[in-house]
This record gives C-alpha cells, structure tokens and sequence, in this order.
C-alpha cells in the first residue's frame, strides 16, 4: 500500500479516519467560510484529519438553470481564503484540462469527477502538477475496472493517487453499494475513500434534480469504515433543504459530530479486533 502524506495528514494509516468535507458547491463567501470553520471546530475536538472540500463550479448539474457556484477565479480565491485562516488542507474538483495548473496552486488535492474518470486528457493534466489526485471511480465502472484509472496517472509520472468509490449505477435513477469495491480498489496499492453522500443520492430523481436518501447516510458510513475505507468523504451542510447543489443527498451540520463518534468507535473496536 503506497501511503499517501498530506503534511501531517497521512491516507493510508489503517489506525486513522480521515475526513473529506464540506458544500457541493461555493454558494458564498461567508456562508462557506462559516462552514469550514464549523467543521473544522467538531474535527480537531475529535482529533480527525480534517480536508475541506467545496467546488468552485458544477459543470454537471441536471438543469442548464441549476446553481453553477461562482466559478474558476472567485471561487479558488474563496478557497484560497479557507486554507490561510483556518489552515486547512483543500480538494476541489476541475473539469477541462486547462484548469489544473491553477486549480493546483490552491488545492492539495485535485478531484477528477466520476463522470469524467475515464477522461486521460483531464488525468494527465492533474498528474503533472505534483498535487494528489483523487478520482471517483464512475457509477459506470466496476472496481477492478479502477485499475486502468491508477495506470493512467502512473504512466504520467503520479504516484500520489486516491480513488473514491461512491456507488453504482442499477437501473434507472439509483445507485448500490458493493462493499466489495473497498478492498478490491485497496488491492490495486493505493488509499481508498468512500463517499458517503453521493453514495445515497437517485440521481436525476427529481427529474431536473437529483433526489437522495440521507437516511442512509451513517449506515454506509459505518459499513465503509468496516470495509477497511482510508477516508469518508462527505457533503455537508448546515440547512440542507436550502443547498444550491445535492441538498437531498448532503449531511446536515448538526449530525456531524454524533456520526464522527460512531465511526470513531467502529474504528477502535476494529483496531482491537486486530
């Protein structure tokens, strides 16, 4: 297993949960600074790794009249802002290939979106800038199929890769888990995050909207945890029912801190298990 270290962040170390969190979307300044600075108060109480994670444009909503965010250079500068107040480590995702370079010298992470996972143009263009690269495996692809993926980055000279799994396509306007994609993708020798958000979103449910199912949210949390996931990855928000993007599907603020407790607790009865 090639661990992968962040500063004192380190994906890989099977003794530690590691959060990815924050909006889908950069809605505003305030409101998002706010919020990293709300998360990262119930992650250092709890002794978490804590990455923020927003993005700074939705190229992929369902309506072309869905909330995009504030875009490349006002929202990079948002992040940028996060990262110096309240130092914290940033991921947020990009779409053409253009955008890696500068994305980079603000994010420590750079996300290849799971539509767009298969995309060698777009990972290439993260692979070069020396940043991690963390790709959501498509609701399309099998895990092994993953594979091809970390071969893609290796040839471009990255060995700095995570890969997010964060369900499956089944039928029309829904997703499932295989918990079996943890340690399948874990084989391939690189860290394994798992998506605990978009995992229980209907995509497209709400015809110009996705739906989800947030119910379910700590119930995979938990079973991803079990599998042996290096990170959880998860939308949140303090009023979900008025987010811009993936409202259905976010966490909201205030069960933050119970599950992290949860998790915790299924991590140390692992840890003594073994």
């Amino acid at each position: 297993m090639h661990k992968v270290a962040l500063g004192p962040i380190v994906f890989g170390d099977p003794h530690k949960i590691i959060l990815i969190g924050g909006p889908c979307v950069i809605e505003d300044e305030k409101g998002t600074l706010r919020l990293a600075e709300k998360i990262s108060r119930v992650t250092r109480a709890l002794k978490i790794p804590y990455v923020f994670k927003a993005s700074f444009d939705k190229a992929n909503r369902s309506s072309i009249r869905s909330f995009r965010g504030p875009g490349l250079e006002k929202g990079l500068k948002i992040l940028a802002r996060i990262k110096k107040e309240f130092k914290l480590p940033i991921l947020t995702d990009f779409h053409t290939p253009e955008q890696a370079r500068p994305v980079a010298e603000v994010a420590d992470i750079l996300q290849i979106p799971a539509f767009l996972c298969r995309q060698s143009d777009l990972l290439f263009a993260a692979a070069v800038t020396g940043r991690i690269v963390n790709v959501k495996k498509g609701q399309f692809l099998s895990p092994w199929e993953a594979k091809n993926v970390i071969h893609k980055l290796e040839e471009a000279g990255c060995k700095k890769i995570l890969l997010t799994e964060r369900g499956t396509s089944f039928g029309y306007n829904n997703l499932v888990n295989d918990f079996r994609a943890i340690p399948i993708m874990r084989g391939f020798g690189y860290p394994v995050v798992y998506d605990a958000t978009h995992s229980v979103q209907i995509p497209g449910g709400k015809g110009t909207a996705s739906g989800g199912m947030p119910e379910f949210i700590p119930t995979l949390a938990g079973c991803a945890v079990v599998a042996g996931a290096d990170a959880i990855f998860m939308e949140i928000h303090e009023a979900p029912d008025k987010a811009l993007s993936d409202g259905p599907n976010a966490l909201a603020l205030s069960q933050l801190e119970p599950l992290l407790r949860k998790l915790i607790a299924l991590k140390t009865c692992i840890d003594k298990k073994n």
